[in-house]
């Protein structure tokens, strides 16, 4: 059986040689960030795992599991929510509610609004974008998650002044490269409570500043215009319709707002440490932004290893709950295959690596990876 795999492990904003040219305006100068031609590794993996596809007779997209597993995440998310609002009577049973409500909520934005957004959940394209609109159901613009996550942070993960996924402000050093303050020495204390408002500066902060400048730090998007600025605009009333406007019907307002800070917080922190633990660590290479529109160091494929972490490979649950987002490596090599897949791809991706010499990083579990993101931190904090 030929399998028609499409699997182009490039940047989106590549091709699907590997050759990858992005035009940038950074700092009022335009520059060309740009990798070398694909080598022979990064060919011979795209060879091996569209082998596995075509031997197995499986389509990288379009998985039974996967739309189980979405009837299942969607219906606990509506259950959490409507027995929250309309059900729960004691203290007990909203902190309930509110924990399975935040979980399920992140387990939205790990699992389902990522391969939709990404276009590996289907190869039908409606599919794709419903299930991208995942994201705007919880509070997050889809169109500005593709500019900034798709293409910015795939295209050119760990480059410092490109990829704003390591770029959170002043008050966070991530990489070697960032300017260091005297309170970054604390940042491995208070930024893991800082995490769990990400989700709340996206609703109230984030989306509407990258909006109204029609930019991503300095990397200018196009506005959304048509279907793209209906569904911004449906995706944030849907939102806070959900969140506030039915509840305050209800509820008081110190309930309310009691309830959607603890779903954000926990929401926030799955978030935060899946994403974090994958590139923020001292196992991940971090890149300084080329002079004179020099190209990167490293092919694509080979950039996306030295950058990218894997862990708990062994976690079962954990791997289906995050949307196998613990398979980071294979994520960035491939972002186009539905993450069902990661983990029977992964064994073809560690013995290419070993055979061609290519750095693979992986951790053990998810407590040894968040130990590790927490002492990046704190190595980043300290004096230069």
């Amino acid at each position: 059986m030929i399998v028609n795999t499409k699997l182009n492990p490039a940047p989106a904003s590549g091709n699907a040689s590997g050759n990858v040219e992005s035009n940038f305006s950074l700092a009022n100068r335009h520059l060309k960030v740009k990798y070398d031609r694909t080598d022979n590794f990064h060919q011979e993996l795209k060879r091996r795992v569209d082998e596995y596809f075509q031997t197995n007779g499986l389509s990288p997209k379009d998985a039974p599991q996967m739309y189980l597993k979405t009837l299942i995440i969607f219906t606990w998310f509506t259950l959490s929510w409507g027995l929250l609002v309309f059900a729960a009577q004691t203290w007990w049973q909203v902190a309930i509610l509110c924990f399975s409500l935040g979980m399920a909520m992140a387990g939205i934005g790990l699992s389902i609004q990522h391969d939709g957004n990404h276009k590996s959940y289907s190869d039908n394209t409606i599919l794709n974008q419903v299930c991208g609109f995942g994201a705007d159901i919880l509070g997050v613009s889809s169109y500005l998650w593709k500019q900034q996550h798709n293409l910015l942070h795939h295209s050119y993960t760990n480059v410092c002044g490109v990829d704003h996924d390591i770029n959170m402000g002043a008050l966070c050093r991530l990489a070697p490269q960032q300017k260091r303050y005297w309170f970054h020495r604390f940042q491995h204390i208070y930024l893991p409570i800082l995490y769990s408002l990400l989700v709340v500066a996206w609703h109230f902060y984030r989306d509407f500043k990258d909006l109204l400048l029609g930019s991503i730090g300095e990397y200018k998007i196009p506005r959304p215009q048509g279907k793209d600025l209906f569904l911004v605009i449906f995706g944030k009333l849907l939102f806070f319709t959900l969140a506030f406007v039915i509840p305050l019907w209800l509820h008081p307002a110190w309930q309310v707002i009691s309830v959607y800070l603890g779903a954000s917080a926990i929401t926030g922190l799955w978030l935060s440490f899946v994403f974090q633990t994958a590139h923020c660590m001292p196992e991940a290479e971090f890149v300084s932004l080329p002079e004179d529109a020099q190209p990167l160091a490293n092919t694509w494929a080979v950039h996306q290893l030295e950058t990218t972490v894997d862990f708990a490979p062994h976690n079962a649950l954990l791997t289906w709950y995050i949307g196998g987002l613990n398979y980071q490596v294979e994520h960035h090599l491939f972002p186009g295959i539905c993450h069902v897949h990661y983990p029977a791809i992964a064994p073809i991706v560690q013995a290419t690596c070993a055979e061609y010499g290519v750095k693979y990083n992986v951790l053990p579990s998810f407590t040894a990876a968040i130990k590790s993101h927490i002492h990046w931190l704190w190595l980043m904090g300290q004096e230069a």
